[in-house]
């Protein structure tokens, strides 16, 4: 048995609502939204200084009770408004995020936020669905795919703080909040597993024992011409459009087959994610990965007028494919994910991993004959195989170094 740690972890699902209730739920978010512009303005009018608690709740729960737009948000929903809002300006006091902004109508991610779990009265009615109370909308169905603590019987042991209601182009989720015991084992591999991993575009995922993860396309062939076709209506649509009008019906469903398709993209992205992390964070006890900068990495090369750059279009698209395999998220999960499996996660520096002989540990001009294909030049050595392959032996040695450096204490960097 290992040991027992508890672990917040949030937990997605598919809400199954009706029109009314979808509606319900977009005018709830919309004055979520709109409350946030308005303490923003009060914010901002207040000469950045935070006007009294007291003062902002007697203005919130007067606004709520005298605006009827106002009045469909849950008042628990219009707090935490407040309480995300005031958290954003800490944030960037503290230098971890930006300052907060005016949320716009079109942009902005729709979401409703329920601070208590207690309210939510989370049952399981079906193999496949469960049921949850939403305030002001009442019980409604959700798509059942993994046990929640403190509800499954034999499940984790835990319990249910809490619910974000966000909604994105293949409609309403429910995301709950939850707080669970975790056995942190080494029981799921050998204590002494490591392995490297190199992530590219090619080849998503080599790893230093061989393994490789691949993937397909995220859309078909068809779906791909479906969305260069709404994409190329769009563009022909735009020219139409006065500056300052709304959007006519034909380039608004244009914009919902881009959006449609892209969300369909991304989820097959999250679930390919998912499972190779699982997979990888259940079979190593130490795992290294590269430090990489990614947001250098895709810095346009469109240069200045006085130094304008070259090999722009070739650059333009390979940023596409680093954003498309999202290496930054496939880090985040494996890390949370190693951490519930007593593992060690080890980010180690990049320069050197993919120009260094993982054999003789010697960087010689010219090793790199192509993308693909590593020869050490070194004439003690001669050392031949796939470049991936040395780059993720590399990371391995490097992971491995500093793991023994640091007692195998070590802290994570993603």
């Amino acid at each position: 048995m290992g040991e027992q740690v508890m672990r917040r972890r949030g937990f997605r699902a598919r809400l199954a609502l009706t029109a009314t209730q979808v509606d319900a739920l977009d005018r709830q978010a919309h004055a979520a939204r709109a409350l946030w512009n308005l303490l923003h303005e009060l914010f901002t009018l207040s000469g950045d200084r935070w006007p009294p608690r007291s003062y902002v709740d007697g203005e919130i729960r007067w606004a709520r009770a005298n605006v009827d737009w106002l009045a469909v948000l849950p008042a628990q929903a219009a707090q935490a408004v407040l309480r995300t809002y005031r958290q954003a300006w800490v944030n960037c006091w503290e230098g971890r995020a930006e300052a907060p902004t005016y949320k716009p109508r079109l942009r902005t991610v729709l979401a409703v936020d329920i601070p208590q779990g207690r309210d939510l009265h989370v049952a399981r009615v079906h193999r496949r669905w469960g049921i949850v109370n939403i305030p002001k909308l009442g019980r409604v169905r959700f798509r059942w795919t993994r046990d929640l603590p403190g509800v499954t019987k034999g499940g984790p042991a835990g319990r249910i703080t809490g619910a974000r209601l966000i909604k994105d182009a293949l409609g309403w989720h429910i995301v709950f909040r939850t707080v669970h015991e975790v056995s942190v084992t080494m029981c799921g591999h050998e204590a002494d597993s490591h392995v490297g991993i190199d992530r590219g575009i090619a080849v998503p995922l080599a790893l230093s024992d061989g393994d490789t993860y691949a993937h397909g396309p995220w859309l078909d062939e068809k779906e791909e011409a479906r969305l260069l076709c709404a994409q190329q209506h769009a563009e022909y649509k735009k020219q139409y459009r006065k500056p300052g009008r709304r959007c006519s019906k034909k380039l608004s469903s244009a914009y919902d087959q881009i959006r449609d398709l892209r969300a369909r993209a991304k989820r097959r992205v999250l679930d390919w994610q998912h499972k190779t992390t699982s997979a990888i964070a259940k079979k190593y006890a130490l795992v290294s990965v590269e430090g990489l900068r990614i947001t250098n990495m895709v810095r346009s090369a469109k240069g200045t007028l006085e130094t304008p750059g070259v090999n722009v279009a070739r650059k333009s698209g390979l940023n596409r494919a680093i954003a498309g395999e999202a290496w930054g998220r496939t880090v985040e999960l494996l890390a949370y994910k190693i951490d519930d499996q007593g593992g060690i996660l080890i980010s180690v520096p990049a320069p050197g991993t993919s120009l260094r002989c993982s054999e003789c540990g010697v960087v010689t001009t010219g090793s790199r004959e192509s993308q693909a294909r590593f020869v050490c030049r070194n004439s003690e050595c001669g050392w031949t195989g796939n470049a991936d392959f040395n780059a993720s032996r590399n990371i391995d040695q490097a992971g491995l170094v500093l793991a023994s450096a640091a007692g195998r204490a070590v802290v994570r960097q993603t």
